[in-house]
């Protein structure tokens, strides 16, 4: 298969380019027919397929390799239309889509008929999102309403802020990929179940548990997202499996700032001793302390937005200089400092050490 690259900028959107919005229903009636179109949003690169069918699903699944029983999420891109997929709205998701959709904001329902188990993990819920982007709204309208997409990555890799990420992954795989430019995020949105009596935080995000509690009120997180060990059924894309991943072998070091670099320099002479080439992903204010032999800055602690932007590229940047052992300073689990844990943990295989 010969994978299209074609260019469209959110500006050439706003502008209603006639050369932008042709591009955009080519990738519609490709989606309509029953392949593969990766494309921007505002958290990730999306690998987007007919939500309603079935077979298109399984391709989404072969393409990334992904366990048929890691749930897809479906896009839409008017409110309306999440009457048509799920067996009932509540009252909290109205609140919720009022403040965060258009948004990274994705909520649990109780499917409709019209769902096909395929795009659910077979499961009898359904996640869904209206993207805050304007070329994935447009290509969710042209493609008939609903786009089951997960991240446009083989399943267990970072997942790609880049358009060049999701070619180095799927060229030859999908279709399409629209090339959008640099992703503002960088993390996949967050993931909230409404079929609980309590609403339940599955997967944090952009949106933390105080922006949503200031909405609907009681919130809670599952006690599995900073935990290693669960074996629970995934009910949102994520929980089960080990995400996010560079080829090389990551660990995360937690404590004080001059004990962490001390373990730092010290494993990376021990592994430069066995010829090994050593990243260290480290924030602004600590990024002198290290000797490595590749050292990137994620940015400064007092800018969480800002390190999540860059967590993605820079364990895919570490691929391209071929690292092979890849250490990080570890982050608050607060807010959205728990979104950049829960990803580093799933990237390391919840390997942590404390010092």
């Amino acid at each position: 298969m010969k994978t299209e690259i074609v260019k469209v900028t959110e500006e050439q959107i706003r502008q209603h380019d006639k050369n932008a919005f042709s591009k955009i229903a080519l990738a519609g009636e490709i989606i309509k027919k029953g392949g593969l179109v990766a494309f921007p949003t505002e958290t990730v690169y999306g690998l987007g397929g007919d939500a309603l069918n079935p077979d298109s699903s399984g391709k989404i699944y072969a393409a990334k390799g992904r366990p048929s029983d890691n749930p897809l999420i479906v896009h839409i891109a008017e409110f309306e239309d999440l009457k048509l997929i799920t067996e009932k709205i509540p009252e909290t998701a109205y609140a919720l889509a009022k403040h965060f959709w258009p948004g990274p904001l994705t909520m649990i329902f109780k499917k409709s008929n019209q769902v096909p188990k395929e795009t659910t993990g077979g499961l009898d819920t359904v996640a869904v999102r209206m993207p805050r982007h304007n070329t994935a709204l447009e290509l969710i309208r042209a493609a008939g309403g609903f786009v089951a997409a997960p991240s446009a990555n083989i399943s267990g890799r970072p997942s790609p802020t880049l358009a060049k990420y999701v070619q180095e992954d799927m060229d030859g795989r999908i279709d399409m990929i629209i090339d959008g430019g640099m992703i503002e995020i960088g993390l996949e949105s967050t993931i909230i179940d409404l079929t609980e009596a309590v609403p339940i935080i599955l997967r944090p995000g952009f949106i933390t548990k105080e922006m949503l509690q200031a909405v609907i009120g009681d919130v809670q997180i599952d006690r599995t997202l900073l935990d290693g060990d669960s074996i629970q059924i995934p009910k949102a894309p994520g929980m089960k499996y080990r995400h996010y991943a560079p080829k090389g072998d990551l660990t995360i070091v937690e404590g004080e700032p001059e004990r962490v670099a001390e373990y730092i320099n010290k494993s990376y002479y021990a592994s430069h001793e066995e010829g090994k080439r050593v990243g260290v992903i480290a924030t602004l204010e600590n990024m002198d302390r290290y000797h490595s032999d590749c050292v990137k800055c994620i940015g400064s602690r007092q800018d969480e937005e800002g390190i999540a932007k860059e967590l993605y590229r820079i364990l895919r940047e570490f691929d391209d200089e071929e690292v092979e052992v890849i250490l990080s300073e570890s982050f608050h689990t607060t807010g959205m400092g728990q979104a950049i844990m829960n990803r580093l943990l799933k990237a390391a295989g919840h390997k942590k050490i404390k010092v």
